[in-house]
């Protein structure tokens, strides 16, 4: 059992995606953060929207990127990846567990 265990837990990718909450209306259009988005707290946008491209609405989980010191991010997709963990900015375990691909959410 210990030795399946730790066969399960050596297979599994440890990869996790950052997903951002962000303002789809706060965009800047020059500047260093151009195609960037606005970061806002997690609770802002739905946690069973995680994985799925989100075309309406104000807030949306954006994926992967750098965040600047001005509060913006940019560099990442709309689109989630296909596998592997992804958290929240604020460390939450939005969709996976050690690697998986399954969804978690309300």
């Amino acid at each position: 059992m210990v030795s399946a265990l730790s066969l399960t837990l050596v297979g599994c990718s440890t990869k996790s995606t950052t997903a951002w909450c962000v303002d789809r209306l706060a965009t800047p259009v020059t500047g260093a953060t151009a195609g960037g988005y606005r970061v806002v707290p997690d609770s802002n946008c739905n946690r069973s929207d995680v994985g799925r491209y989100s075309s309406y609405g104000q807030y949306f989980w954006y994926y992967g990127g750098k965040r600047g010191s001005n509060g913006y991010v940019s560099g990442g997709s709309s689109f989630a990846p296909g596998k592997g963990k992804i958290k929240s900015s604020s460390g939450s375990t939005l969709r996976g567990g050690f690697g998986g691909s399954g969804s978690s959410g309300s």
